[in-house]
């Protein structure tokens, strides 16, 4: 995987946790999708490699609507405003990043910077989901993680794209029972704020 592919991978996914709308958000995350599925049917050898591509594609794209009809449905009537200043977010998710880097040895991917995009993807899908109220970005912290487990199935040597089609089936459906979930918090609450469910009482 080329180093300016990684850029633009780790650019997206640094930039979900400074925007404010869900819908930038959404755009972000189903971009770096996108972009995978590309780079997946660009490096295929084989038939069952083009529907795997195929599959991320579809995944990309089906994702996609379903956070768009579930931004429709759940409209808050005031911004769900994290504890965390974007900045002090980025900063944190990126130095996340850097340690995981530093700590985590080589996983055998079929390049380094591969490596990175992954520890780095994952990091970002956790500082979302941890720094931000809003249940619906914590959904789409963990599409990031998930991306991020998609370049991995992508660079390793050897590996079946069998293996790309269980990442993208498995972690879609965790995906959309937590879009689900989403829309009955907002449902119950009138907000997707997380903050809200801390009312609840056994």
């Amino acid at each position: 995987m080329s180093g300016v592919l990684v850029w633009v991978l780790v650019g997206l996914g640094v930039s979900v946790l400074v925007v404010r709308r869900r819908s930038i958000a959404v755009g972000l995350v189903t971009a770096q999708a996108l972009l995978l599925a590309v780079y997946a049917l660009f490096h295929a050898a084989a038939g069952k490699d083009v529907l795997a591509a195929i599959a991320l594609g579809a995944r990309a794209i089906g994702l996609a609507a379903v956070f768009l009809v579930v931004v429709a449905r759940t409209r808050e009537s005031r911004p769900v405003r994290a504890d965390v200043t974007p900045l002090v977010r980025a900063g944190a998710a990126v130095a996340f990043a850097l340690l995981l880097t530093w700590l985590v040895p080589a996983i055998g991917l079929s390049s380094r910077n591969a490596e990175r995009a992954v520890l780095a993807l994952v990091a970002f899908g956790i500082a979302t989901a941890a720094t931000r109220r809003a249940t619906l970005f914590q959904v789409i912290g963990i599409v990031l993680i998930e991306n991020g487990i998609a370049v991995a199935a992508l660079t390793l040597p050897g590996t079946s794209s069998l293996i790309e089609l269980g990442i993208a089936l498995d972690l879609t459906l965790v995906v959309f029972v937590a879009a689900f979930f989403h829309e009955r918090i907002f449902a119950e609450f009138g907000a997707g704020d997380t903050a809200a469910l801390r009312s609840l009482r056994d």
